[in-house]
């Protein structure tokens, strides 16, 4: 068939993703590249329970068409939550049921985003958000990453010149460095958007993953209007496609509505109620700390493998919490070209430049440790050290 496609589809970057997940379907690659929760942590017990109970006693609400924003119980869940753990004032009424937090991002885009809009995105940033957001065709502004979040002078820089449309963040073990933002730079970033008409977007996919140092304070408790959005997907497991937006602008909240109702009306109603049964009936703390202890050991271990295998030819961040390491090498090297070097060495990982919109660096890389026992880790990385070596510099 002779389409004619949208322009619209045509400015979309395909996923690097992509091309890594045919590479590791191949059992003999350790792969070090998607960002998989650990398998072997899925609640699958308790989620057969919450399943078989939710079909025994609530098949007729949990089989049918239901409201937009979701079902009221597991909304109730998601702004306790904030009540509790950071003291915010959030309602069941600010919260919103999406497909996964990747729609709340094409959500916010239908409504907010219009063909040239500006976006200020961190540099580097999350490339499925690059990739869902440039369905409306912005134009992207890079605001570099410190150690301790967000540049601040950039962002000032970023804001007075072409006041964005949208400010994305991801403020908790930033996906891909794995940075998180101090509460001085949150309170800045604050402080640099007052009175400005930008909206501020939290991204917290991995937030309750810390398993080193202090929780942070979202910018919701400095920031009234701030959206904040959130994912089942680490916490109990991805193929739920489960997550939630929360804002108090309830003119933003009913548009959002609108615009979820006109993609698929509804998020599972099925799958909202076997998760809402889970948390009412087991310890979802509990299990989120075993979570962040197995992460935390599965971290130390690639640093460890890290510093044995590669020494000082690497250096890279060292997360307090999440699924990722972001790796710098030298200058000379294009990890594009040394990512097919690894694969034959039987080791995969996503090269840096994919995470950038714009003046991308070759010799980064981010590195998953969340899907690797620590013996995979060490032969992983060894594989990397032997792909390196090959590497025609």
């Amino acid at each position: 068939m002779d389409c004619e496609f949208s322009s619209r589809i045509g400015h979309v970057p395909p996923s690097f993703l992509r091309e890594i997940f045919r590479v590791i379907a191949d059992e003999r690659i350790i792969s070090f590249a998607g960002g998989l929760p650990n398998p072997n942590l899925f609640p699958t017990a308790a989620f057969a329970r919450a399943m078989q109970a939710t079909l025994d006693e609530s098949a007729r609400s949990a089989l049918q068409y239901g409201a937009t924003e979701g079902i009221p119980e597991l909304r109730e869940v998601v702004a306790k939550s904030y009540v509790q753990k950071d003291d915010i004032e959030v309602s069941a009424d600010h919260v919103i049921i999406t497909n996964g937090s990747q729609q709340g991002l094409d959500l916010l885009g239908k409504v907010l985003v219009n063909e040239n809009d500006t976006i200020a995105v961190e540099s580097p940033t999350y490339l499925a958000a690059i990739q869902a957001l440039s369905l409306y065709r912005p134009s992207f502004l890079s605001v570099p990453l410190n150690d301790n979040g967000l540049d601040s002078n950039a962002l000032e820089a970023v804001i007075e010149e072409h006041a964005p449309k949208l400010l994305y963040t991801i403020p908790n073990f930033q996906n891909p460095t794995g940075l998180t933002y101090d509460d001085d730079v949150r309170k800045r970033v604050v402080q640099i958007l007052k009175n400005r008409r930008t909206v501020l977007v939290e991204d917290d996919p991995y937030g309750e993953i810390r398993f080193e140092g202090e929780r942070r304070t979202p910018f919701a408790k400095y920031k009234d209007d701030a959206v904040l959005l959130g994912s089942f997907s680490k916490i109990v497991a991805p193929g739920l496609r489960l997550g939630w937006i929360v804002t108090r602008d309830m003119d933003l909240y009913d548009r959002l509505l609108i615009a979820k109702q006109a993609a698929d009306l509804h998020t599972s109603s099925l799958i909202q109620h076997v998760v809402y049964r889970y948390y009412r009936d087991n310890d979802a703390q509990a299990h989120i700390e075993t979570i962040a202890a197995h992460y935390k050991k599965q971290k130390n271990a690639m640093i460890t493998a890290l510093h044995k295998h590669l020494g000082d030819s690497i250096t890279h961040t060292n997360p307090e919490g999440g699924m990722f390491i972001w790796a710098t090498l030298p200058e000379r090297v294009d990890t594009a070209k040394l990512f097919r070097l690894a694969v034959e060495e039987g080791v995969a990982f996503v090269p840096g430049e994919s995470f950038f919109t714009s003046d991308a660096p070759k010799n980064t890389m981010r590195l998953n440790y969340s899907n690797s026992t620590p013996s995979r880790i060490d032969e992983g990385v060894r594989r990397l050290s032997r792909a390196l070596d090959r590497y025609d510099f």
